[in-house]
C-alpha cells in the first residue's frame, strides 16, 4: 500500500511543474471553463499513456533516434507556436458571457490540443523513459507484473488529480476575473507557449545544422 501511495504522490508531483500543457490548460480553463481545461489535460494524459505503453513494449527507442527527435522538435515547435498565437489573438476578443455560452462547443478540439502538445514533445518521451524506465527495471527485479500495473494506475491517478485541480483553479479564476484580467492572463499564457515553441525550434535547429 505504501508503494501505491508513493506512486500516486509521484504522479501528482510529475504533473505539477509548469510546462506547455499546464500553461495551455490554464488558458483554456480561463477562456472556456472547467470542462474544456479538463479535456485538454485528459488529452495530454492519454499521450502519456501512449508513451508508457511504448516504453513497456520497448518501442520507444525508435522515437529517441536523432531523426525522430528532430522531427518531434519541429512538430512540437509548430504546435506550440500555433497554440501560443491562438491564445494571444483570443486575448483581444475575450467576452466572458460569450465564452461561457460556448464552453461545450469544442470538446474534441480541447482534447486533441492537449494530446498533440504532449505527444509531440521529445522532452516528454525522454522524461517518461527516465521515470517509467526505472520503474520497469525495479519491477522486473523486485515485483510482479500485477504490481507494476497497480503502481502505474496509481501514477495516473495522481496525474488525473492534478488535471482536475488545474481545471478547477482555472475555471474558478475565470468566475472572478474581469475581462481585462482575463486578457492579461491569456497574453501571459500565450507568451509562455511561444517561449516553449522557441525552445523547441532552437533544439530542432541545433539538431539539423549544428550536430
Amino acid at each position: 500500500m505504501s508503494s501505491v501511495l508513493g506512486f500516486f504522490v509521484l504522479g501528482l508531483s510529475l504533473a505539477a511543474p509548469i510546462g506547455p500543457v499546464n500553461a495551455a490548460q490554464l488558458d483554456k480553463g480561463i477562456k472556456k471553463g472547467f470542462l474544456q481545461a479538463w479535456l485538454l489535460g485528459m488529452g495530454a494524459m492519454i499521450a502519456d499513456a501512449v508513451f508508457l505503453i511504448l516504453i513497456y513494449l520497448g518501442v520507444v527507442h525508435f522515437l529517441t533516434t536523432p531523426f525522430m527527435k528532430t522531427f518531434l522538435w519541429l512538430f512540437g515547435s509548430f504546435i506550440l507556436f500555433y497554440s501560443g498565437t491562438e491564445s494571444l489573438l483570443g486575448a483581444f476578443k475575450l467576452h466572458t458571457t460569450a465564452t461561457r455560452s460556448r464552453s461545450e462547443d469544442h470538446a474534441l478540439a480541447s482534447f486533441t490540443s492537449g494530446f498533440l502538445l504532449a505527444i509531440s514533445s521529445p522532452l516528454t518521451i525522454l522524461f517518461w523513459l527516465g521515470i517509467y524506465g526505472s520503474v520497469l527495471v525495479e519491477s522486473v527485479t523486485t515485483s510482479s507484473t500485477a504490481h507494476l500495473m497497480l503502481n502505474t494506475a496509481a501514477l495516473f491517478a495522481g496525474i488525473l488529480l492534478w488535471d482536475i485541480i488545474m481545471a478547477g483553479l482555472a475555471s474558478t479564476f475565470r468566475a472572478y476575473l474581469t475581462p481585462r484580467s482575463l486578457s492579461v492572463i491569456s497574453i501571459v499564457s500565450g507568451l509562455s507557449l511561444l517561449g516553449f515553441g522557441f525552445y523547441f525550434g532552437k533544439e530542432a535547429f541545433e539538431a539539423l545544422f549544428l550536430l
